[in-house]
Formats: C-alpha cells, sequence, structure tokens
C-alpha cells in the first residue's frame, strides 16, 4: 500500500444524492484534478465503509461503478487501483460541485450567527496559514 494516497471522503446526508454516487463523485473529480493518478491503489471496501460509516456494499457498488466505467481495476486480494483512463470534468460540472458545496457551507455557517465578511476574512486567514500565501 505504498502507493496508496489518502484522499479525504465526505459524504452528505442531506443532499439527495445517494451515497454511492458521492463516493463516485468524489474519486472522478480526485482522478481528473491530478490528486489520484494510474497506479494508484484507492481504501479497501471495507475500511472505507468503516470511515465513512457505512454499509460496506455502498463502497462496493461505487468501485464496481468506476470498474465498468473503466476507471478503476480491481485486483482480487490486492485492491482497487486508478486506471489509465483520463477524466475530464468541465468547468460546468466543477462549478455545480463547488457551488452546491458552497450553498451548504454558507447555509450553516449563517444558522451559527457568521456573516459573509466573517467567512471570507476565515478563509483567507485560512488559506495564508495554510499555504504560505499572502492575503
Amino acid at each position: 500500500m505504498e502507493n496508496e494516497k489518502t484522499l479525504s471522503f465526505t459524504l452528505d446526508p442531506r443532499s439527495g444524492i445517494p451515497f454511492y454516487k458521492q463516493i463516485i463523485l468524489q474519486i472522478e473529480m480526485a482522478i481528473a484534478d491530478g490528486r489520484l493518478t494510474t497506479g494508484d491503489q484507492l481504501p479497501t471496501v471495507r475500511g472505507l465503509a468503516v470511515e465513512l460509516q457505512v454499509n460496506p456494499n455502498t463502497v462496493a457498488r461505487a468501485y464496481n461503478e468506476l470498474e465498468i466505467r473503466g476507471l478503476v481495476n480491481s485486483q482480487q486480494g490486492t485492491g482497487t487501483f486508478i486506471s489509465d483512463k483520463e477524466v475530464v470534468l468541465d468547468d460546468i460540472e466543477r462549478e455545480r460541485v463547488l457551488s452546491e458545496l458552497t450553498r451548504d457551507f454558507i447555509t450553516k455557517a449563517s444558522s451559527y450567527g457568521f456573516s459573509i465578511d466573517e467567512l471570507t476574512n476565515y478563509l483567507k486567514e485560512y488559506k495564508t496559514n495554510r499555504y504560505g500565501e499572502k492575503k
């Protein structure tokens, strides 16, 4: 598992999107933006199911669909690996996902009384601290 990359998965039970589809989309986006590349190993079905607190069949369904699409190769007893098939998500799809994530984030933060200005300032500070970039 030396080439297994750490990819942080999250599931949103309120989105209305089935969990297995959320897993698929996150893997597709990671392939499209280069966080996952050919030969990278995905977490085991059981390991990801435990991490996400879902039934292993949910993760298996996502992996099976990705294999049908040719995006991953499963090797019995070895694991599931990213194939050499390229994934391209157009700007519209990326913007749609970002818009949905942002809207959820802003709505939740607003319910706790945070303003857009406070969120913007925090994000700028986070960017500076995390990436060493100037505001």
